[in-house]
């Protein structure tokens, strides 16, 4: 059975859940608005593979839904002039969760993300990141949490060039997981398809692919 937080997320993020079989174009006034970074998100979808949700602004529901019955990568290639932001970009891959964080020891200390040293990227959380960092101090690799809504928080991560191969992202992002389940909420890790390093991250920290694809339109 789906999990319950999994299933409320998505229908605050997308605007709808659950689905019949088929894609689903909805409405929903989030896509109009700036997401957790303060940019927007003109259209997310989730799909199981059997069903999927495509959310996008009320104002472009019956544009897209004209798309709707193309290809998938022909509607995917048509998103982001559809939705009227042709100078956005797609992401494509998997979309994971997990309930059951794999068991690694934690590896990272939770700093403000003002904190000296950060990367820009950490510096568009709100609230504290986990961070690792070597013996003088220098950032070595780090984890956000997206938090979309009250039942579900995207996990992003980052590992600088020389500190790759030592396991450190696999056991920040169990380690972050195993905080969104503290919080209440289900964490989710996405990533693009062609990206295998953070596949095997995401695999090693407990986040299995189970056939869902998430697409969207983002900014650059």
């Amino acid at each position: 059975m789906l999990d319950r937080r999994l299933q409320l997320h998505l229908a605050a993020w997308l605007g709808q859940w659950p689905a019949g079989p088929g894609l689903h174009v909805v409405g929903s006034h989030r896509r109009a608005r700036p997401a957790w970074d303060g940019r927007l998100r003109p259209a997310l979808a989730v799909d199981t593979g059997r069903s999927g949700v495509l959310s996008v602004a009320p104002d472009r529901v019956a544009a897209i839904r004209a798309l709707a019955h193309d290809v998938p990568d022909r509607l995917l290639a048509a998103l982001p002039e559809a939705v009227g932001r042709p100078e956005f970009c797609l992401h494509d891959g998997p979309f994971r969760w997990s309930v059951a964080p794999a068991p690694l020891p934690d590896v990272g200390e939770w700093t403000a993300s003002t904190a000296p040293g950060l990367p820009p990227w950490l510096r568009l959380f709100d609230r504290p990141v986990l961070v690792v960092r070597d013996a003088d101090g220098t950032y070595l690799a780090g984890a956000g949490i997206k938090r979309h809504d009250a039942y579900g928080h995207e996990l992003a991560i980052g590992t600088v060039p020389a500190a790759r191969g030592r396991g450190l992202a696999r056991r920040l992002v169990a380690q972050a997981a195993r905080r969104v389940l503290d919080e209440g909420a289900v964490p989710t890790y996405l990533h693009e398809w062609d990206n295998v390093a953070s596949a095997r991250v995401a695999e090693a920290a407990g986040f299995p692919d189970r056939g869902w694809r998430a697409y969207g339109v983002y900014p650059r």
